[in-house]
């Protein structure tokens, strides 16, 4: 049985059977429980700075195990939110949040500039609960500062694979960007304009503070054997970030993983554990992605949350049971 989200709203009550509920506030956010634990909220309409680029995100994601996997506005970015779609350079606008990177600016060169839009919610085509998954999918306009529409993007979104055997669960993220502006669109990131190992783009995770640091800080696998912080701008096709816990002894792991059909794959990865946890498959770490007006380029992206430390050897054998 698939029920609609819209039904729960009329008792504010959740939707589903077994252990998966989700409940819908209508104009704000999605829940997501399974067996009593809330796994994700998605947030799709809030009210913060413009200076941070208001736009929808995961926060909180947590493990099964109700571990919590995300950090939203730390004190050091306060425009990181969660799990989120960005671009920090479109045509020399900002969709990413806080400054922008201009060479030869003082410091490291972020300039605080009046270019940062928002990516705003439009609508839901769908949102649906079944026995074992959820999904919707969503209509949002990139709008710059100034108030010009220049993308349409239409998202995909399904969390599945909720498995208490294996204690894990699925995220996939699925996008379609498309230039509305009447002229071409440019999409790049700092190392495309001259900063080394800063080339973050696109689908983009901030991790808990816990996950960060020089000997504390998280392990990071990738496909082909690769390891550790050297896979900053290496191509992969998969990614894990595996954490370490505060409280408890858990330790969790984080596996990006990209559909092999998506144009730019395997993408060249972002990632740093030091001086804090992040993720991203770039979508334009060493050059630009141009879009002539009326195109669209879509990407295709699968985050699996886990308790525990996944060696290489379980992760291939996991994406062979799900492929992507």
């Amino acid at each position: 049985m698939t029920d609609t989200l819209e039904e729960a709203v009329a008792t504010s009550a959740g939707v589903g059977s077994g252990p998966l509920k989700v409940t819908h506030e209508i104009g704000s956010a999605i829940d997501v429980e399974y067996d009593g634990v809330q796994l994700a909220r998605y947030v799709y309409q809030s009210d913060i700075d413009q200076f941070e680029c208001p736009m929808p995100y995961f926060h909180p994601l947590r493990s099964l195990a109700g571990d919590l996997v995300t950090h939203n506005r730390p004190h050091d970015h306060r425009w990181h939110k969660g799990l989120s779609m960005t671009a920090s350079h479109v045509s020399e606008q900002n969709f990413w949040g806080g400054g922008s990177y201009r060479p030869g600016a003082p410091g490291v060169g972020y300039v605080k500039l009046p270019n940062v839009g928002t990516l705003q919610h439009r609508g839901f085509d769908a949102l649906e609960v079944g026995v074992d998954q959820v999904s919707f999918t969503e209509d949002i306009d990139w709008i710059t500062q100034a108030g010009e529409h220049w993308v349409d993007e239409s998202r995909a979104i399904v969390l599945r694979d909720f498995d208490p055997s294996d204690a894990s669960w699925s995220i996939e993220f699925a996008t379609t960007i498309t230039n509305v502006r009447g002229e071409e669109l440019r999409f790049g990131s700092p190392t495309v304009f001259g900063r080394e190992q800063a080339g973050y783009a696109g689908f983009f995770w901030r991790g808990p503070r816990e996950f960060a640091g020089e000997y504390t800080g998280g392990e990071i696998l990738a496909s082909g054997g690769l390891s550790g912080p050297e896979i900053m701008g290496q191509r992969a096709d998969w990614l894990a970030f595996i954490g370490k816990h505060d409280l408890g002894e858990n330790s969790s792991t984080m596996l990006f993983d990209q559909d092999p059909d998506n144009a730019d794959a395997p993408a060249y990865w972002f990632v740093r554990r030091v001086p804090y946890a992040v993720v991203n498959p770039s979508i334009a770490f060493y050059d630009e992605l141009v879009l002539q007006p009326g195109e669209s380029f879509s990407r295709r992206y699968r985050l699996t949350i886990a308790t525990g430390r996944w060696d290489a050897e379980r992760i291939e054998a996991y994406r062979e049971r799900h492929p992507l």
